[in-house]
C-alpha cells in the first residue's frame, strides 16, 4: 500500500480504511465559535476556557458542584396530571412521558438538602431539558416543600433558577405556583432563615416574576439572560433598538437588579460566605 494511505509516526501505521470518525459529543462549540474539549469542559465544571463561556448544565451537575459529596433527594417521586386534559400535537400526559424518559427526572425541578462546606444547605435546582425548565404545579409544590424544610429545620435554602417560564399545559394552575412560592419565602423571611436566589441562563417569564427574584441576595452566572419577556418581543413590541447586552446579567447588575455576578468555580465558596455572614458565623474556606 502506496505512503500516501498510511500515517507513519514512531512505528505506528494506520491505513486509511482503518481511521474512525471523531464521535460525536466529544467537542463542544461555544457561541463565540470557540472549539472545547468535552473531557476538559467536565473538569472545568464545564466553563469554557477558551472565552469563559458557561455552558448550561442541570441539578445533577449543580448538586455535584455545591454539595460536598453526597445529599438526600427530597419528594423525588411527584410528578404532574393533567388538570385541564390539555392537547396539542399531543396530549399533555404524553408529552410529560416523552420528557420523563428523555432526561430520566420526573419534572422540571429536583429539591436536595447536604452537606455544602460542611454545614446543611438546602438546594432546588431546575432543569431545562425537562419541557424548558417550565413551572408546573409539580415544580411550585416542591419548592414549596423544600422551603418547609428549611423553615422546619433551620437551614439555608439556595435556589437555581433555570426555566423558559410558567407551563402553558397546566395554565392557571401554573401560575398559583407564582404566588404560592412567593408566599412560602415570606415565611422563611419571617423565621429568619437565609435565602439566596441564582439566576442561570435563562431564567425568564413567571420566574423572574416571582422567587428568582425575592432572594435575600440575588447573584446570578456571566452573561445568563434574566427578564420577564425576551429581548426579541420586547423589541418587537416597542419597536426599538436594545442596547448592547439588554437583560444579560451584566445589564442586570449594573441597572441594580442583582448583587453579584459569580463565575461557577465561586459559586460555592461565595455561597456559604454569604450564609456565614449573615448567620454571624465564623467564616469557612
Amino acid at each position: 500500500m502506496s505512503a500516501w494511505f498510511k500515517r507513519i509516526d514512531k512505528g505506528i501505521s494506520t491505513p486509511t480504511e482503518a481511521k474512525k470518525d471523531v464521535p460525536k459529543g466529544l467537542w463542544y462549540k461555544t457561541p463565540s465559535g470557540k472549539i472545547v474539549d468535552t473531557e476538559d469542559l467536565r473538569q472545568n465544571l464545564y466553563v469554557s476556557r477558551e472565552d469563559g463561556y458557561h455552558v448550561r448544565i442541570g441539578s445533577a451537575e449543580y448538586f455535584e458542584i455545591l454539595f460536598d459529596n453526597k445529599f438526600k433527594e427530597l419528594n423525588a417521586s411527584l410528578e404532574s396530571a393533567d388538570p385541564l386534559g390539555f392537547s396539542d400535537t399531543k396530549s399533555y400526559l404524553d408529552k410529560l412521558k416523552d420528557a420523563q424518559e428523555k432526561t430520566k427526572l420526573k419534572d422540571a425541578v429536583r429539591t436536595a438538602v447536604g452537606k455544602s462546606l460542611g454545614k446543611n444547605l438546602v438546594i432546588a435546582c431546575m432543569d431545562f431539558a425537562f419541557i424548558a425548565g417550565s413551572m408546573g404545579s409539580v415544580v411550585g409544590e416542591k419548592i414549596a416543600r423544600a422551603i418547609d424544610y428549611s423553615i422546619k429545620h433551620k437551614i439555608p435554602f439556595l435556589m437555581i433558577s433555570k426555566s423558559g417560564g410558567a407551563r402553558m399545559q397546566e395554565a392557571p394552575f401554573s401560575l398559583m405556583q407564582m404566588v404560592k412560592t412567593s408566599a412560602k419565602l415570606t415565611l422563611l423571611a419571617n423565621a429568619k432563615v437565609p435565602y439566596i436566589s441564582l439566576c442561570t441562563d435563562p431564567t425568564t417569564g413567571g420566574i423572574t416574576a416571582s422567587f428568582a427574584m425575592l432572594g435575600d441576595i440575588n447573584i446570578a452566572e456571566p452573561n445568563a439572560l434574566i427578564a420577564f419577556a425576551g429581548p426579541r418581543v420586547v423589541k418587537d413590541t416597542t419597536g426599538k433598538d436594545l442596547p448592547e447586552g439588554f437583560q444579560r446579567s451584566e445589564f442586570l447588575l449594573e441597572h441594580g437588579f442583582l448583587d453579584a455576578i459569580y463565575e461557577r468555580k465561586k459559586l460555592k465558596t461565595q455561597i456559604n460566605l454569604y450564609i456565614d455572614l449573615v448567620s454571624n458565623d465564623k467564616i469557612r474556606h
